[in-house]
């Protein structure tokens, strides 16, 4: 499968960017600040790609929350260039008084070591990347939260699924 898309220059060092599927947006540095930065929609694309991977499972399961809202941040090294990222937090934010966290936690297990383009490429380079969640019920009862994952730095993205279901199958007090 291949995929395409063209920038073409407007002005100063905004670009319009066409994808092959023909949808667009910009880009533009921080002198012209008229649209984010290509590092901010790296970070934009894995919300994005977690996102709809943890909707769609958890349709799937028959979870239905209230609302659901993904926030990702990124710190990149500033000593060399190119400025990569070297840590990655994503916090899958959910509210709902039914929520199965089992279900919750499933799902993003799978995004993140199964379905996610964005975390596999991000994986497979010097990125750790931290995947949690939040639960609210808004019946009085406490938060939930925890960690499900951390992948990369250099994951092998066809390893990153049998990796994870490895150390699921381990018994209980095992080395991991």
């Amino acid at each position: 499968m291949i995929k395409s898309v063209r920038a073409r220059r407007e002005s100063g060092m905004r670009f319009q960017i066409t994808t092959g599927s023909g949808h667009t947006l910009a880009i533009d540095d921080p002198e012209g600040d008229s649209a984010p930065r290509p590092a901010e929609l790296l970070l934009a694309a894995q919300a994005g790609c977690t996102a709809l991977d943890v909707a769609s499972i958890l349709a799937k399961k028959r979870q239905s929350p209230s609302s659901y809202a993904v926030s990702v941040t990124g710190e990149q090294r500033e000593d060399r260039h190119p400025h990569v990222y070297v840590r990655i937090d994503i916090v899958h934010e959910f509210e709902g008084a039914d929520l199965d966290v089992a279900a919750v936690r499933r799902a993003i297990e799978l995004s993140a070591t199964r379905y996610c383009t964005a975390s596999a490429m991000f994986s497979a380079g010097p990125a750790e990347i931290h995947h949690r969640y939040v639960v609210s019920r808004g019946d009085g009862r406490p938060d939930e939260s925890g960690e499900v994952v951390v992948t990369g730095p250099g994951e092998d993205p066809d390893a990153l699924g049998e990796r994870w279901l490895a150390a699921v199958a381990a018994p209980a007090g095992a080395a991991r």
